[in-house]
């Protein structure tokens, strides 16, 4: 059975005039004669007027109804579209993910699918039919309906594709692929072709935000190749997929930048084993995400300064958090919130010398300073100056030729 899995995104389906589109996306595959499986998110819009709904209702809405409430908007889209599809004389119904079931772990709110049954959708497209999947949700073993973090309808689509073995899982979104940089804030920005996992996990994690990371993990621990497409024009998208499947001749293949993070620097803190952990574990166990982290010691060796980021939304709580914190001492806590990371990623720069020193030489000449480094195999992000980021992304972009 040729079997192809298509995911359309929030703003694909976001208008009824949209999902007539989408409909016409969908014949196209049954008449390459394809087993279609659809899978949905929410019009765009609805999962965040949802959300906000539950915060008048509560500041501490059950995480249980939560899951329940934020998952309906998928059923909406969903039944439209098999609406569509019938109207056009196309054997279709909508299914929610409890009655096939799509089994999940994990808590309420970012769960993970372990399992899907087969047997009711194998069935339903071995008689013709097109089953159109509410992407983003789950059921847990005490028959709870559970959803697995926002933008988590890629997820779906991606296990869904594992589980049904299928040829081909694309995701159609409002942009033609993945690009070098955010378009809209580099004109420059070149559509990639093709891009690696590790390459695409790394740009999802570092602010591109045309797919979720953990999605991303998923495809690349599944082996599942993904094509990132627009649901608008009919061009060639973007394929991700395993590193030996490229050749590229391109050291670095993507810029991202981040508008939303925060710097905190702790002056004179004690220093003693285990003084970095007593700082970020109360904000691990209050879910508040660290992402660069230096530390300078002092030449005594008796104090040390301990400069990170996280995002701006945490800040607060943050500074609660360390303030109330006795088992640390310092003299001084300083927080900027005009900051921004910029990164640059690529495979290539593991067997390329020099990348470091062009990324540092190129934002010197432009009179960027750089205030935290961070960097991996495949990525090196730097924290500047928020009013910096555009003219530092244009550089960036020119003296790796990605202009080209």
């Amino acid at each position: 059975m040729k079997i192809v899995v298509l995911k359309f995104g929030g703003t694909s389906v976001g208008t009824t005039k949209k999902i007539k589109k989408v409909s016409e996306i969908i014949s196209s595959y049954i008449r390459k004669k394809y087993k279609v499986i659809v899978v949905s998110s929410a019009m765009s819009g609805v999962t965040n007027d949802l959300v906000n709904k539950s915060k008048e209702i509560s500041e501490n809405f059950s995480s249980n109804e939560y899951d329940v409430l934020v998952s309906s908007g998928e059923q909406v889209s969903c039944a439209l579209i098999a609406g569509r599809l019938k109207h056009k004389g196309i054997k279709s119904r909508s299914w929610l993910a409890w009655q096939i079931p799509i089994m999940t772990e994990g808590q309420n709110k970012n769960a993970r699918i372990i399992k899907i049954n087969k047997r009711k959708i194998l069935h339903y497209l071995e008689s013709g039919g097109i089953p159109i999947i509410t992407g983003f949700q789950g059921i847990d073993f005490d028959q709870r309906i559970t959803t697995i973090g926002r933008g988590g309808s890629d997820a779906s689509a991606i296990m869904l594709a594992k589980f049904f073995n299928a040829e081909k899982c694309i995701i159609y979104t409002d942009v033609e692929g993945i690009y070098t940089t955010d378009p809209n804030k580099l004109r420059k920005a070149k559509k990639i072709k093709v891009i690696s996992y590790e390459e695409m996990l790394e740009m999802a994690s570092l602010g591109a935000k045309v797919m979720q990371p953990v999605s991303i993990q998923d495809a690349r621990l599944n082996r599942i190749d993904i094509e990132v497409r627009s649901s608008y024009v009919n061009r060639s998208g973007t394929l991700i997929t395993k590193k030996k499947n490229i050749k590229n001749n391109k050291i670095i293949t993507g810029i991202t930048s981040t508008q939303n993070d925060a710097k905190v620097s702790l002056i004179g803190v004690k220093d003693k084993p285990g003084v970095a952990a007593s700082i970020f574990k109360p904000l691990s166990k209050n879910l508040i995400n660290v992402d660069m982290v230096v530390q300078n010691i002092s030449a005594n060796g008796k104090e040390t300064d301990l400069t990170f980021t996280i995002k701006n939304e945490d800040l607060n709580r943050t500074k609660k958090i360390i303030k109330s914190n006795i088992a640390i001492n310092f003299r001084k806590m300083i927080f900027d919130k005009n900051v921004s990371k910029i990164s640059i990623i690529g495979v290539g720069m593991v067997t390329t010398p020099g990348v470091t020193y062009r990324m540092f030489q190129t934002l010197a000449d432009k009179k960027i300073n750089i205030q935290v480094i961070s960097t991996s195999e495949i990525k090196i992000s730097v924290l500047i100056n928020k009013k910096d980021i555009k003219k530092a992304l244009s550089a960036l972009h020119k003296e790796f030729n990605l202009d080209k």
